[in-house]
């Protein structure tokens, strides 16, 4: 990522960094899916979410995370093999998310004060997803790119 300055790095920029690959791609579920089967998809693809599609498929119904199987699944003592993943997530409704012309900071921002981990990024449909590993990544090389122009500026490295 070029040095841009973070408030000009936006969400849209993270996405890419994540590898061509990825981008446009994100692990998903359905509504009628089992908890059970979800928590494998995470724990099989070491990640803490999953977006959850509509039965009609491209549409978000929500977003189904390893907290929402703590909280709501395990602490309870409900059979995960039993529970649809509907019957936990958090839905379209009160879900959190950002577009992918979001500002980092602000979505940083966003994360922080919600305490959440993971956002879909929309922009009309899904496009991806950030999480807050992705946002302190993003973070760190900024931090990097701009202490190496200040040790090369103060050792009269620059141009």
């Amino acid at each position: 990522m070029p040095h841009k300055g973070l408030e000009n790095v936006t969400v849209s920029e993270v996405l890419m960094t994540k590898g061509e690959e990825n981008i446009g791609s994100w692990l998903w579920c359905r509504v009628d899916d089992s908890v059970i089967n979800a928590m494998k998809s995470m724990a099989d693809n070491n990640i803490g979410s999953l977006v959850v599609l509509k039965p009609e498929g491209q549409y978000i119904a929500g977003i189904v995370t390893e907290r929402d199987c703590l909280k709501k699944i395990v602490a309870p003592g409900r059979s995960p093999l039993h529970t649809q993943v509907g019957q936990i997530m958090t839905d379209e409704n009160n879900l959190i998310t950002v577009t992918s012309d979001t500002n980092i900071l602000q979505a940083m921002r966003i994360m922080t004060e919600n305490h959440i981990r993971h956002v879909p990024v929309i922009d009309g449909k899904i496009v991806g997803m950030i999480s807050i590993v992705d946002v302190v990544r993003a973070v760190m090389e900024q931090q990097s790119g701009e202490l190496k122009r200040l040790n090369d500026y103060i050792k009269g490295e620059y141009y």
